[in-house]
């Protein structure tokens, strides 16, 4: 089973989105593996920005994703991390599509509700950042062979 990290940002947490995500991807039929709200440390945040440091945003992101709580998930299935990035949709808000977690909810690119793994390397590298082996669930879901 492919693994991917799913986050509701600061923004859809008080925006109350988190049921509307968790219910987008259970309905897809991938497997909720592990969950929890936490608030990012400052260190935990640039290791998951790392790849934008030095860039004239990196101190924005860094502050945003560590403003408020945030959902932080792994989610599982077959082609979990390409499927769920055309669930959530583009980056720039003006380029979401309607149906998209974005272009349903975002209002602003740099505020845009849920962030999600761009491929398996970074999935599995964000869910060790978040996540300890023993968090993350392995069961077997009987409908699985359906979906």
């Amino acid at each position: 089973m492919d693994r991917t990290y799913i986050m509701v940002k600061p923004d859809g947490v008080q925006r109350g989105l988190i049921g509307d995500v968790i219910h987008r991807f259970e309905s897809k039929g991938f497997q909720l593996l592990a969950a929890k709200l936490l608030h990012i440390s400052r260190a935990q945040a640039e290791k998951h920005y790392a790849e934008h440091v030095g860039r004239p945003y990196f101190e924005d992101l860094v502050n945003f994703i560590t403003s408020g709580p945030v959902m932080a998930m792994v989610w599982g299935g077959d082609q979990v991390v390409p499927i769920s990035r055309m669930m959530i949709g583009k980056t720039n808000t003006l380029e979401a599509q309607p149906g998209t977690i974005r272009g349903d909810h975002a209002v602003h690119t740099n505020r845009n509700i849920v962030h999600g793994s761009d491929s398996p390397e970074n999935a599995e590298r964000e869910i060790a950042i978040f996540f300890t082996p023993e968090e993350i669930m392995s069961y077997e879901k009987v409908i699985q062979k359906w979906i």
